[in-house]
């Protein structure tokens, strides 16, 4: 699945991105998202842009890959009100690349938990190198969000990069658009090439209710990083 709008004349994107997004979200019935009730909708979503190689990225999907094969997960998933959370994965990089690799699955217990988990592993790159588009990736995460078969009673988008954004919509533009409809938007700064990512995604990224920023020092460190950043999301803990 790609992301499902042409691209935009560079001139037009600031204008048209927060009216076009709130007018999509404001059309969308409730009825026809709400569906299978969750405790979270979850979209996680790995940085393939031209900064991330081939041993990164395998990095990246192996450390999801292992996250859901943590105990420490399950039992998260299981201590919520449902018992459940709805997950989908999303390579990105461009205002043009965001494919869905893994569509939304239902992971209540252990044995679906393996089974995305084995999903993730098994995953390819299957997105172009390309520049580096949080923001884009935020526009495609929100209309995930609001077109699956989920109602959950929280909505997450969970974006890990090594880069700040360098083109589509500035981030400012659609920080409110996202507090606004009530998702959170956590990050995960990798800080091989930028030592204070983690500054700029505070400052510029994150946004909506409990948000927070999450680091690894190297993609070496993405495994650890984002089984904290997972275990934390599924159980909304606190920020500090």
């Amino acid at each position: 699945m790609k992301a499902p709008w042409p691209r935009l004349p560079a001139r037009f994107r600031r204008i048209v991105v927060a009216f076009a997004c709130t007018a999509f979200l404001a059309s969308t019935p409730p009825a026809a998202r709400a569906q299978q009730p969750v405790d979270l909708e979850l979209v996680l979503a790995v940085d393939c842009s031209y900064s991330v190689d081939s041993a990164e990225f395998h990095l990246q999907m192996q450390g999801l890959a292992a996250a859901f094969r943590s105990p420490a997960v399950v039992a998260a998933i299981s201590a919520n009100p449902y018992g459940a959370i709805a997950v989908t994965v999303v390579q990105w990089s461009g205002p043009d690349s965001q494919t869905v690799v893994v569509p939304w699955r239902l992971v209540r217990d252990g044995a679906s938990a393996l089974d995305l988990s084995s999903r993730i592993a098994e995953t390819p790159r299957s997105t172009a190198e390309g520049a580096t588009s949080i923001s884009s990736m935020v526009q495609f995460g929100l209309y995930l969000l609001d077109s699956n078969a989920f109602d959950g009673t929280r909505r997450v988008i969970d974006v890990s990069s090594d880069g700040r954004n360098n083109s589509g919509p500035r981030m400012r533009d659609l920080r409110p658009l996202v507090a606004f409809s009530g998702v959170t938007l956590n990050g995960l700064a990798i800080l091989n090439e930028v030592a204070t990512l983690n500054f700029y995604f505070e400052k510029y990224v994150i946004a909506g209710p409990n948000a927070f920023v999450v680091t690894a020092n190297d993609y070496a460190a993405y495994s650890d990083a984002i089984l904290n950043k997972i275990v934390r999301e599924v159980g909304n803990l606190p920020t500090s």
